[in-house]
This record gives structure tokens, C-alpha cells and sequence, in this order.
């Protein structure tokens, strides 16, 4: 067992999350596995990719983490004319009052934030998009030849209309691969929205808390890297992985008949990483087999490319990674 992990730690992970999760249902009624699995991703350092009709509150929960978390937060509304200076800042000529002189200053764009809110990503074409990439993955960007490191904690969560798909910039495969989670709102049952119009037509006023500071979620995420993993667990999100890919030794027929491209090793990294998270949450030290397949469908959902045939037999990526999980022992 790593030292650094104590069932006291854990205890302070747990308390921390159950405070969140009431400054959070303050706001959002139902949603309680987004909600859950948008907590994964947080102490994993992972991006999410919130896909759902209008309505379903995408943007109101993303903020309503921000302000319970001590997250400073931005927001960059996605449209077919964003430039990728709108996201990571632009240079600007400065006049020196007492000497006259000019000189470039850099002026930071709204991606200099802890929690950024990229709303309908994909109506912005693939120029823009990329300027996002670099961002995700290195936690920095660059401009006129000069880094810029972007402030910790960093994560994008991204929302994203599953209609409406006319003037959309499909994301490219190695944008989609930087989101840890794939996540699909469904909409409300009929009790929680006869709940959801009863507290949205009224006068009450809603006060969110701040209940967690940025260094308790910075700590949560080494406390989640610390944790051990025992090699069958980590062999089993290989195996799953490697059974996603056309062609392995390992693949199903099915697979090479419905799949294009499978999974890449990123997706195992974060079957892991996300294991850990949902065992910590539940109180224990170290994930079990049964964790990784719980976050499996969020993490390859995204990562395969189904094809013609699939399409043909109204076959999708969700259905293909359930029967391999029913098949994966």
C-alpha cells in the first residue's frame, strides 16, 4: 500500500464529495452518474465531453462546479467565426507613457482559466478546434514564440448538441482521444422534472457555497495517482482495449465487421485512472476489475470509429462495448 494513501485521506476525499454533491443538487435535479463521473474526471485531470439535446442543463452544471469549487472559470461560446486567438489571447501594441516607446504585450484569452466551458465545440471549424489541443494536452499554449503555462488545476469540459448537425465541424479523432470521458445526458424522469419546473418558476434564490478549495482537488488527483493497482486489473483493461482493434489476434469477427479504428492506448491509461477514482469514492484503497468495466462504456465510446456496416445494422459503439464486456472475463 502507497503511504501516501490512509483510509483518513480517503475519508477526507468522501466528505469533500458528499458537501459537493449537495451545493451541486441545490441547482441540478437528478443527473446523479454525470455528476459523479464529472468528479472522476476531476481528480483524474481529465477533460469531459458533455453530449445532449438543449435543455438537459450542460452549461448550468458546469458552472455550478466552478462556483462550489474554488475554480476560477471561463467560458468560450463555440461559433463558425471564433479564431483561435479568441481562445488562447492575442498580441497587442502598447505605448510606454513616460518613454514613448511601443512594444508588444500579450493579452490572455479566456482558455487562462481552471475550469473552461467550451459550449457546442463542434460548431467552430477544425482551425479553432485545434487551437484547444495543445491547451488539454500540455496544460500550456503558445503565441508569437512565447509559452504560457495555464493555471492549475486545468480542465475542459466541453458540451456538444447531438441534432441540429447542420454547419458542424465534426471533432477530429485526436481531439475526441484527449477527452478522459465521453458523457451522454439522457433527459429527466417525470418526477425530477415536475421538481425541475417547480424550483425554475419560482422566486427562490439559490446561494452556492465555495466547499472545496483548488489544492484539496489538486491533492485528491496525487492521492488518486498514488493508489496501487493490482496487474490483473491493469491486464483487463488491455485486453478490453486491444479487443476494440480490427485485426488483433485478439478481436472478435464482430469487430472487424463493425470497427474501423479501435481504441488507442490512452483509453487504457484512463480505464486505470478512472478505476482508481471510482474506487476511491467508494471507500477503497485499490480498484477491482468490476471498476474499470463501470467506466468503460465514458472512456471508449468516443475512441472507436464504427463502420458502414455497423451503420447498416443499426449497431452503435455503446452496443459493441457492452458485449464485449459481457464477453471479457
Amino acid at each position: 500500500m502507497s503511504s501516501s494513501i490512509t483510509p483518513d485521506t480517503l475519508d477526507e476525499l468522501l466528505a469533500g464529495y458528499k458537501v459537493l454533491r449537495g451545493e451541486i443538487e441545490k441547482l441540478i435535479v437528478g443527473q446523479d452518474e454525470i455528476i459523479h463521473h464529472i468528479f472522476v474526471s476531476l481528480i483524474c485531470r481529465g477533460h469531459v465531453l458533455l453530449v445532449g439535446v438543449p435543455g438537459l442543463a450542460k452549461t448550468l452544471l458546469i458552472h455550478t462546479i466552478s462556483r462550489a469549487v474554488e475554480l476560477s472559470f471561463g467560458r468560450i461560446q463555440f461559433t463558425p467565426d471564433l479564431m483561435p486567438s479568441d481562445i488562447t489571447g492575442t498580441e497587442i501594441i502598447e505605448e510606454d507613457v513616460s518613454t514613448g516607446k511601443r512594444h508588444f504585450k500579450f493579452v490572455k484569452g479566456p482558455i487562462f482559466a481552471n475550469l473552461i466551458l467550451a459550449d457546442e465545440i463542434n460548431r467552430t471549424p477544425p482551425k479553432t478546434q485545434a487551437a484547444l489541443l495543445e491547451a488539454m494536452q500540455e496544460h500550456h499554449v503558445t503565441a508569437a514564440g512565447e509559452t504560457y503555462a495555464l493555471p492549475e488545476p486545468f480542465f475542459v469540459l466541453a458540451t456538444q448538441n447531438p441534432i441540429e448537425q447542420e454547419g458542424t465541424y465534426p471533432l477530429p479523432e485526436a481531439q475526441l482521444d484527449r477527452f478522459m470521458l465521453n458523457l451522454w445526458l439522457d433527459y429527466p424522469t417525470s418526477e425530477e422534472e415536475v421538481e425541475i419546473v417547480r424550483t425554475t418558476t419560482s422566486a427562490r434564490e439559490v446561494v452556492i457555497r465555495r466547499v472545496m478549495k483548488a489544492e484539496n482537488l489538486l491533492r485528491f488527483q496525487r492521492l488518486v495517482l498514488s493508489m496501487p493497482v493490482a496487474d490483473n486489473v491493469i491486464e483487463h483493461a488491455v485486453r478490453l482495449v486491444g479487443k476494440t482493434r480490427p485485426g488483433s489476434a485478439e478481436a472478435p469477427d464482430y469487430i472487424t465487421n463493425y470497427i474501423t479504428w479501435g481504441a488507442g492506448p490512452r483509453a487504457s491509461q484512463y480505464l486505470i485512472l478512472g478505476a482508481k477514482a471510482l474506487a476511491a469514492l467508494d471507500g477503497r484503497l485499490t480498484p477491482v476489475i468490476e471498476d474499470v468495466d463501470r467506466i468503460a462504456v465514458s472512456v471508449l465510446r468516443h475512441r472507436i470509429v464504427t463502420s458502414f456496416n455497423a451503420e447498416a445494422d443499426d449497431v452503435t459503439a455503446v452496443d459493441i462495448i457492452r458485449r464485449l464486456l459481457d464477453e471479457t472475463e
